[in-house]
């Protein structure tokens, strides 16, 4: 699960949209992967993110409802892995 990744869709309002991860390797040399991890921990944050409001208007009005961190988690475990995306549940 990529935290940051739904984050970033919300808050820009899916001006930037994650792409599904996809594997590209070179045929010479070895492949290199970074891993990276963002994560709240054991602290429950309370802090809701929604839309930033500078990028909505009436032409583009908000796409999804404030939420918390720990909201979306919980939503995303409970629903399970079914190839679609748990920030559609979001949705306005």
């Amino acid at each position: 699960m990529t935290v940051t990744k739904f984050l970033t869709q919300l808050i820009t309002n899916d001006k930037f949209v994650s792409s599904q991860h996809k594997v590209v390797t070179n045929k010479v040399g070895p492949r290199v992967s970074v891993a990276s991890f963002f994560t709240t921990g054991h602290i429950q944050t309370l802090k809701v993110y929604g839309p930033i409001t500078e990028l909505l208007s009436e032409d583009n009005p908000a796409k999804y409802r404030n939420i918390t961190v720990k909201e979306y988690v919980d939503y995303y475990r409970a629903k399970g892995l079914d190839g679609t995306s748990a920030l559609l549940h979001f949705m306005i």
